[in-house]
């Protein structure tokens, strides 16, 4: 099965690949097996792409912004994929999965791929597969990669940690009435995009101007590309063409100078060190030897009688103990 589908993918075949995303979204044990296996395969044929982040808050048109820009592409001949992460409920762990139904125009697309992943309540609404699933469309052949955030708590932050240039799209407004974002996502941010200069004109044109002044408040450093403030209509199309001029800026200049090659280094080491957290994490409480113990601490944390710090440090220290070789 392994094999089959790891032809097929290097083969753009858009049935394998969904089946190949479907497996490393799997909780099962057996799956999970798979899929590392697939991704051990593949890793070595992926990481030629473009990578892309894009954030904003709810209402500010992110998917018709990566819909314009998607059709925009794939009439430039380039093959793009959308990985879309979908709030998912942390009760019921459902997900809308809704984003092949607001980009319909997109998913038609020969040269486009949408896959909706439901992050199931993880930190910032990036799902834990995000990663692997870069892999596996870029082996297929992929060369710009748009990674969607639901705009929402520490999102931004975890999808600027796993592409080579982050988009946040703005609202317009006027004057006090401007819409701040927070100091450490222009921070982070390579690219400021205000959306609806097709109603808003004029408050789009403000807007633009509050955030390069915010911007140029900033202490700026000289081997990193200075974030860049533009305007567009995601409905109309106009301005996509000037973002893409400026990200096709960024690439060169980040190939050039080394930047998104440290940046990716940096991005694996993180991605390790976070594995290892969360597999650790998983052994621990999958452990039936230590169940009863950590219930008894779980209960001494609710009833106060213990620090939950405390309690954590008893975990380890119980999970070492029971696990010297």
């Amino acid at each position: 099965m392994i094999d089959t589908l790891y032809k097929k993918i290097l083969l753009s075949d858009r049935l394998a690949l969904s089946k190949a995303i479907t497996l490393i979204e799997s909780s099962k044990l057996k799956d999970k097996n798979k899929s590392e296996e697939l991704i051990k395969k593949l890793y070595k044929k992926s990481g030629k792409s473009i990578r892309i982040g894009i954030s904003g808050p709810p209402g500010v048109g992110k998917s018709t912004f990566i819909e314009t820009l998607g059709i925009f592409l794939t009439k430039k001949k380039y093959k793009v994929a959308v990985l879309a992460v979908d709030p998912s409920s942390k009760k019921s762990g459902g997900s809308i999965l809704g984003d092949k139904t607001r980009m319909e125009k997109l998913s038609i697309q020969k040269n486009a791929y949408i896959r909706p992943t439901p992050s199931r309540g993880e930190l910032g609404g990036v799902a834990r597969r995000t990663r692997e699933t870069m892999i596996l469309v870029e082996a297929a052949g992929y060369e710009v990669i748009l990674v969607e955030t639901v705009g929402v708590g520490q999102s931004e932050t975890e999808v600027a940690e796993m592409v080579d240039i982050f988009l946040v799209l703005l609202q317009p407004s006027s004057g006090d009435e401007l819409q701040g974002i927070k100091k450490g996502i222009i921070e982070i941010a390579d690219l400021l995009i205000v959306n609806k200069e097709d109603e808003f004109k004029n408050e789009v044109m403000n807007t633009v101007s509050e955030y390069k002044n915010a911007l140029s408040l900033l202490k700026k450093d000289k081997n990193t590309f200075n974030t860049e403030v533009l305007r567009c209509s995601a409905l109309k199309g106009s301005g996509v063409n000037e973002i893409w001029k400026i990200i096709k800026k960024f690439q060169l200049l980040g190939n050039k100078k080394g930047w998104i090659k440290e940046k990716r280094r940096q991005q694996l080491t993180k991605w390790m060190w976070d594995d290892l957290q969360k597999n650790l994490f998983e052994k621990i409480k999958s452990n039936k030897k230590l169940t009863l113990e950590f219930t008894k601490l779980q209960k001494k944390v609710s009833k106060n009688i213990i620090s939950p710090t405390e309690a954590s440090k008893k975990i380890l220290h119980h999970y070492i103990k029971n696990n010297k070789s």
